[in-house]
């Protein structure tokens, strides 16, 4: 049991953000909590706890759509024009919608945000398919395109949202009333299918193996074009959970929302340990990647450090992790050598 744990892909992520949490923990000092007269420490206590998993929520849902699609062996780097576009659209429909039932509203606007991310994702994908260019181009493209459809449709203005959705997004579920765990909960729930769809399905193993050798897989009999639009559908399908999430928890969409995003999305599947050229990737993992990114910013933030400094970091971060991804699979191809020879 303890030889599967220490052999699992988490393990490793798992002890680095124990590690930073300790350090920070040991180093942020304490404060007096003005309600009950209690000293707290400034990093171990629940609203920092649940607003630090608050803040990677909304990167880290759509890290898992991205993570699917780095699996095939492709990338998306509208995800955030994705979300800004989602939101926004969104957020305009409920505006104009004679109805005052919350439970209607909410709804309403979870299923247009999802489905304009679907749409967008299923574009992306139709046209890596049918044009035959790479995913990078396609969405460094659409990327641009969908950043300013939000901004000429919305008018550069940001669009309020009904009470109902931002009530939704900030229920406190029984907890303090300063404490909104449901972007956190929606996290999880968003990790758990993405790790199932990728693991075990039969759709994830085809992804898997699209990603892993795209030409034996199509010699194999898999529908590669159908794969392929597929992934960058889930992937716009996250980018639209992510964008109501983000719009209703903060009140308001903007045609700014998610600016730079993309990065930290793939910063987060790539330091969760999914390989640029597929085949390899984790959904729980992208979900750790995106908790470790946001502690990083926040040691930044709590030891008082310079906050210029959080994107050299970071940046460092991503490095030593395709670093590291790399020497792992060299490491793991001579260990398949040597005991292919042993064998021989």
């Amino acid at each position: 049991m303890l030889r599967r744990v220490w052999a699992s892909s988490q393990f490793g992520l798992v002890v680095v953000i124990v590690l930073l949490g300790t350090v920070l923990t040991l180093f942020a000092g304490s404060h007096v909590d003005p309600r009950s007269g209690v000293e707290v420490n400034n990093f171990l206590n629940s609203y920092t706890l649940i607003q630090a998993a608050t803040d990677a929520s909304f990167f880290a849902i759509m890290a898992v759509g991205a993570t699917i699609v780095i699996v095939s062996g492709g990338i998306d780097l509208s995800v955030g024009s994705v979300y800004a576009l989602a939101g926004v659209l969104s957020a305009m429909a409920l505006r104009n919608m004679g109805t005052s039932d919350p439970f209607f509203i909410v709804i309403a606007g979870a299923g247009l945000a999802v489905a304009i991310g679907v749409a967008c994702g299923f574009v992306n994908g139709l046209m890596v398919v049918g044009l035959n260019v790479h995913p990078f181009i396609i969405t460094l493209g659409t990327m641009w395109i969908l950043r300013g459809l939000a901004f000429v449709t919305s008018h550069a203005e940001s669009i309020l949202l009904p009470q109902a959705v931002t009530q939704f997004a900030k229920a406190s579920l029984g907890l303090a009333a300063s404490l909104y765990p449901v972007p956190m909960l929606v996290m999880l729930a968003v990790t758990i299918c993405g790790a199932i769809y990728l693991s075990r399905t039969v759709m994830g193993r085809h992804i898997l193996a699209v990603g892993g050798n795209q030409e034996a897989s199509r010699f194999a009999g898999l529908r590669i074009n159908r794969i392929k639009i597929g992934v960058f559908v889930v992937s716009g399908l996250t980018a639209g959970i992510a964008a109501f999430m983000g719009a209703s928890f903060y009140g308001s969409a903007s045609c700014a929302d998610a600016t730079g995003y993309e990065l930290y999305v793939i910063a987060s599947a790539v330091v969760g340990g999914a390989s640029l050229s597929g085949g390899k990737g984790s959904a729980i993992n992208a979900m750790l990647g995106a908790v470790l990114i946001v502690l990083i910013r926040q040691s930044i933030r709590t030891l008082h450090f310079d906050q210029n400094y959080e994107w050299i970091i970071i940046g460092c971060a991503v490095i030593v992790a395709v670093v590291l991804d790399q020497a792992s699979a060299r490491f793991g191809a001579k260990r398949l050598a040597q005991m292919a020879g042993v064998r021989t």
